[in-house]
């Protein structure tokens, strides 16, 4: 006893008097025991009671064991558990342990949370094959064979779903481990094991947003390019229209001066010579189609006068039909679509009668072999979501004029080039290339838009969007004319205004044939000078375009001096002052150049004879 720690040593003799007491025979305890250099050594004692005939304790024989090793290893072991434990949950991972030989699993609570089994829950290696996903079943344990396998020992490093079994909720994790090998036999297979599931999510987000951000690019890379090619296409057709209203308005001044002397060279021989005749009229005829080409460059330009009123679309298709079979031919069937209660709009009636005929002649040579065109009016309303067709459209509502065949349709790069001046698939001599161009001009023209849709074999679909009517406008009747009428002329003074010396003389000629007395200026100077001359002027004819002073500003000042004074203009151009948006003054009268002597007589009489 006196070798026993003292702190032990009471609870040890309590304990062994006990059993030499009692009826017992084993006994054994754990205590600290003095060594011979004065350190105490912890000691397992066993002892046995030898007991006589009736049982009384005759002597105790037993032996110790010295724990101090064994202890030190213990409390090693138990400061690395710590340790592990410590790292495992500040990296929020967990452990396992598989025992190959055993067949046992150690998982520690946080590794059962990663499969949804609470922490006092057993576990064995059932539990991890069923917990896996079943869509990671197969690469997951084929990894881990592949790690217990002694001819690989490969690094086991997967991730995985688990389906937890006790809440059902798919998790992901990211295991580690490697096998332990006696020889050649796996006998164990240890490793880490940690949630990934924020981290999948954060990397599904982000593909997700990065695919987003791609997509957004893309779209908004093509927008760009497609506003820098619409933004190419209009300053290309700007600087073309340019270009063509300068050489138009130089040929209306040379076909005024071949035009209207060879109808008073007509008028002049009669038929006295029919061969003469008929030179002068072939002469006219291709003059006259010069003028028209000269017309379509202007309206492509945007340059040509226009006269709109307030529209309804639907009785000018009405209206047109009977000239639209009759242009189209006996093979392809019309069919006209008319929407009921269709808005008005306002525009040139006589120019969208020609526009509307371009289209209709445009598809009869898509449709060599018959065929069926729609003409199609609509309300339309196009708003900030309206489809890639209608992208390019402004918001607003329209009236829609949709020309449509089921003829051969156009590529992708034919319908690119469709209204782009002198382009033309025919072949040579079997058009100018200016149809559509003319088309595009009026439309854009009469604040409009239109689109072309096209496929090869499919046909072709031209939609015009003319911006609809709100405010109540009254309708400007133009003078009437007629083809019929005989000429006439009277006895009013005219005034003639021309800086062109040829197309001066033809108007000198042109009014005097007709009985009127004429004087003639070349500018506004002598022009003004000659009206305060003479009093009994009744008509300023004038050019617009002049140097120096132009025909508005002429006829302005002419006007202050004689209020009464009738006034009509011409030109060959109209980008002009009697235009607002290029579209002519009310109280304006205008005959473009070129022009006939009928065309002269009647404009010339229906301005003299208004009424103010």
């Amino acid at each position: 006893m006196d070798h026993i720690h003292p702190d032990d040593r009471a609870r040890v003799d309590a304990d062994i008097h006990a059993v030499i007491e009692g009826d017992g025979t084993a006994w054994n305890n754990e205590y600290r025991f003095r060594r011979a250099d004065g350190s105490f050594a912890s000691v397992l004692d066993r002892g046995t009671v030898l007991r006589g005939a009736v049982g009384e304790p005759l002597r105790m024989i037993g032996a110790m064991l010295d724990l101090t090793v064994r202890e030190a290893a213990e409390a090693a072991l138990a400061k690395s558990e710590e340790r592990l434990r410590f790292a495992t949950e500040a990296g929020d991972m967990g452990f396992w342990d598989v025992d190959l030989v055993a067949d046992a699993l150690i998982w520690p609570p946080r590794t059962k949370a990663m499969f949804g089994i609470s922490a006092d829950v057993p576990v064995s290696l059932r539990d991890f094959n069923e917990g896996i996903h079943p869509d990671d079943r197969a690469a997951t344990l084929a990894a881990f064979a592949a790690a217990a396998d002694p001819a690989q020992r490969a690094l086991y490093d997967v991730e995985y779903r688990t389906v937890g079994k006790e809440d059902g909720i798919v998790r992901w994790v990211a295991a580690k481990g490697r096998g332990h090998f006696e020889g050649d036999r796996c006998v164990r297979v240890v490793g880490v094991v940690i949630e990934i599931t924020a981290r999948k999510i954060a990397d599904a987000r982000l593909k997700e947003l990065n695919e987003h951000l791609e997509s957004r690019v893309l779209e908004e890379v093509a927008e760009r390019t497609r506003v820098e090619d619409a933004l190419r296409q209009s300053q290309k057709m700007e600087a073309v229209g340019q270009l063509t209203g300068g050489i138009a308005h130089d040929f209306n001044n040379m076909l005024a001066t071949v035009i209207g002397p060879l109808d008073l060279l007509a008028m002049r021989l009669g038929d006295n010579d029919p061969r003469t005749k008929r030179y002068i009229d072939m002469a006219i005829d291709g003059a006259t189609r010069a003028a028209q080409l000269t017309q379509r460059l202007l309206a492509f330009s945007r340059q040509q006068p226009l006269q709109p009123v307030p529209l309804d679309v639907n009785q000018l298709v009405a209206g047109m039909s009977d000239l639209l079979v009759h242009s189209l031919g006996s093979s392809i069937r019309l069919q006209t679509v008319l929407a009921a209660e269709l808005w008005r709009t306002f525009a040139d009636a006589n120019q969208l009668e020609n526009v509307i005929l371009n289209l209709a002649v445009n598809a009869r040579d898509a449709l060599p072999g018959g065929g069926r065109l729609t003409v199609e009016t609509a309300n339309g309303e196009i708003t900030a979501g309206a489809g890639s067709a209608q992208a390019e459209v402004p918001d607003g509502e329209y009236v829609l004029i949709t020309v449509a065949d089921n003829g051969s349709g156009m590529p992708p790069e034919v319908v690119a080039k469709a209204f782009d001046p002198f382009f033309t698939t025919k072949k040579v001599g079997q058009g100018t290339g200016l149809g559509l161009s003319q088309v595009y001009g009026f439309v854009k023209q009469s604040a409009g838009h239109v689109k072309i849709r096209s496929a090869v074999g499919q046909g072709t679909t031209v939609t015009l969007y003319l911006p609809r009517l709100i405010a109540d406008i009254a309708a400007t009747p133009s003078p009437t004319t007629s083809g019929t009428a005989p000429l006439r002329g009277g006895r009013e003074r005219v005034l003639i205004v021309e800086d062109e010396p040829g197309v001066r003389q033809f108007s000198i000629d042109a009014l005097s044939e007709l009985g009127y007395p004429v004087l003639a200026a070349e500018g506004a100077a002598t022009a003004l000078a000659l009206l305060d001359s003479h009093p009994d002027i009744a008509l300023l004819f004038t050019d617009v375009v002049m140097p120096e002073v132009n025909g508005r500003q002429l006829a302005d000042e002419a006007l202050k001096r004689r209020p009464d004074l009738k006034v009509l203009f011409t030109t060959g151009y109209s980008r002009n002052a009697l235009e607002h948006d290029g579209v002519l003054d009310p109280s304006v009268h205008l005959i473009g150049k070129p022009f006939t002597l009928e065309e002269l007589a009647l404009r010339v009489r229906a301005v003299l004879a208004e009424v103010r």
